[in-house]
């Protein structure tokens, strides 16, 4: 079976500056070869969402926590990836490369721990 590769749709330029960087961090983040269109999709309206939160006249703590939460069920935090026993390994070298991305059992096991 082919691999299939999912692509990043591009930000929305009207979002928030913090939004759109946000978003566009997603592509360059070792979790997001695990991402499907759903995600990305997921990902957008949180961008969205995060947008309007912080366009908005008053600060909503309730946006906040549903955005924050949004975000660590998308793996963007290292708390959340090691809950989900995922490890992003990225070269020593200065090049921007894609990080390699293994799950925590597979990375012990070949360690034979």
């Amino acid at each position: 079976m082919a691999e299939h590769q999912v692509v990043c749709p591009p930000a929305d330029e009207s979002w928030h500056e913090i939004a759109r960087d946000w978003y566009e961090s997603l592509s360059k983040s070792g979790q997001s070869v695990f991402y499907e269109p759903s995600d990305w999709a997921s990902a957008r309206y949180v961008a969205e969402a995060m947008s309007r939160g912080l366009e908005a006249s008053r600060f909503s703590a309730q946006l906040f926590a549903a955005v924050s939460s949004a975000m660590t069920e998308l793996l963007t935090t290292e708390g959340a990836r090691r809950r989900a026993r995922l490890e992003i390994e990225r070269g020593g070298s200065t090049d921007v490369a894609p990080a390699d991305v293994m799950a925590l059992d597979d990375y012990r096991a070949a360690l034979g721990g």
